[in-house]
């Protein structure tokens, strides 16, 4: 009986271990699953992270130097992956902010931002202490924060909170460096703060605007500096051929003219062209260039312009003169027969006319024109000042050219006279006396 005793006693025991063991395998087991599961939610969350990165690479990728579809997908992803029901995304302009994005905004909000793009925030809101701090600032619930509920009805904190129904909010700076260059704000329509791993990946998502703002003001610069280069090198090609005509046509103004003509309308995108010279009182058409066939017989035209039409005001001023639109001037309006049949046969709208000066001297008028309402840039107005002063210059050399050679034909005459007078007198010399030899000679 002893030893049945002792034998139950052990079996009990054993039983007990084996229990205890299976317990605490089964809490390990739990445990593990518990690990594998938080492991998979890590694993999860971090695939979805990397996912909505990825996408927003995307974006910038296909859409180089255009950052609205990069701020769209970055607040989709950030509303979406930190919970929230909306958000909004705003860049700075001095002491106010501009809204750049809206994603899921109640339609009464979003209507209210495009009425009111640029806003001033309180010092008191999440986002006045955001732009003054240029920390991340969470509210728990603003409808327990006196600066939204005692706001009057058109302050953006109330706003948020009546047209959006907006609870819990976090907003976070988007820094370059030390500069803030604008904020990410999302919201909750519950009371429930967002946490940290969630306001860490807002973070993220707003150093990645930063970047896409960034390399977006790089891509437009070296856009600009690639067509400021490309617009250098047609303008001094187109400089080139200018003084390869006056090179090749030396005292011949018109091919000049032409060449400069041809060169003004096509780099500054108009349909003709023409070159008026003046001569104190009236103006001549000295060329043309494309111009429509209606209007072509003016070539050579003699013109006393109307003072208040654009030739007229050139005249009078001696200065550019841009008209916008030929249709809306007095002289056309009142039935001037030069500037309708301008308008009306050539189909002129646009015009700008820039003088060629000779020190202050009138000397004739460039005109260009467009056959729509499409005003000329201050780089198309400065190149075709540029053009008029090679056409002054080539003026100028033409009548220094013609006065050398009439000089020279003068100086040749000269010698010619008195040479022949030096053969006469040595005639003269030789021959004392002897008229006959000498009214012989040629």
């Amino acid at each position: 009986m002893g030893q049945l005793g002792r034998t139950q006693k052990s079996q009990a025991a054993s039983e007990k271990k084996l229990k205890a063991y299976a317990c605490e395998l089964e809490q390990k087991l739990e445990a593990r699953a518990r690990e594998l599961a938080e492991a998979r939610e890590d694993l999860a969350e971090a695939l979805e992270q990397q996912t909505a990165t990825s996408e927003i690479l995307h974006v910038i990728s296909s859409s180089p130097g255009k950052l609205q579809p990069v701020f769209d997908a970055i607040l989709a992803n950030a509303t979406r992956i930190c919970e929230a029901k909306f958000g909004q995304m705003y860049l700075s302009e001095g002491d106010a902010v501009r809204i750049a994005a809206m994603h899921n905004v109640a339609p009464s909000l979003v209507e209210e931002r495009r009425r009111n793009p640029l806003i001033r925030p309180s010092p008191d809101t999440t986002l006045g202490r955001v732009l003054a701090t240029k920390q991340t600032v969470q509210i728990a619930d603003v409808q327990n924060e006196p600066a939204y509920v005692n706001a009057p009805s058109g302050f953006t904190g109330a706003q948020l909170a009546k047209l959006a129904g907006a609870r819990t909010v976090v907003v976070v700076p988007m820094l370059k460096e030390s500069d803030l260059v604008g904020v990410i704000i999302i919201y909750r329509q519950e009371v429930r703060p967002f946490t940290d791993t969630q306001i860490e990946l807002v973070s993220n998502f707003a150093k990645q605007a930063v970047i896409a703002i960034e390399n977006t003001r790089l891509l437009n610069e070296l856009r600009q500096r690639t067509d400021d280069l490309s617009e250098a090198l047609e303008q001094q090609t187109a400089t080139s051929e200018v003084l390869s005509a006056i090179s090749s046509s030396p005292g011949a103004l018109e091919p000049v003219f032409e060449t400069m003509l041809a060169n003004a309308t096509r780099i500054c995108e108009a349909q003709f062209g023409n070159l008026l010279l003046y001569d104190g009182t009236a103006f001549r058409v000295a060329a043309m260039h494309a111009a429509p066939a209606a209007w072509a017989t003016q070539r050579g035209t003699v013109i006393r312009p109307d003072p208040r039409s654009t030739l007229g005001r050139v005249a009078r001023t001696k200065e550019v003169v841009h008209t916008h639109d030929l249709r809306t001037t007095e002289p056309y309006l009142e039935g001037n027969s030069a500037v309708r049949s301008l308008v009306d046969r050539a189909g002129a709208r646009t015009l700008v006319a820039v003088p060629l000066l000779k020190e202050s001297e009138l000397i004739g008028v460039i005109g260009i024109y467009r056959q729509e309402v499409l005003p000329f840039t201050d780089k198309q107005i400065e190149l075709v000042k540029n053009f008029a002063a090679q056409a002054v210059i080539a003026i100028e050399n033409t009548r220094l050219l013609n006065e050398l050679r009439q000089r020279t034909d003068d100086l040749s005459e000269s010698l010619q006279q008195q040479t022949a007078m030096s053969e006469v007198l040595g005639v003269i010399s030789r021959s004392p006396g002897e008229l006959e030899r000498v009214f012989s000679r040629p």
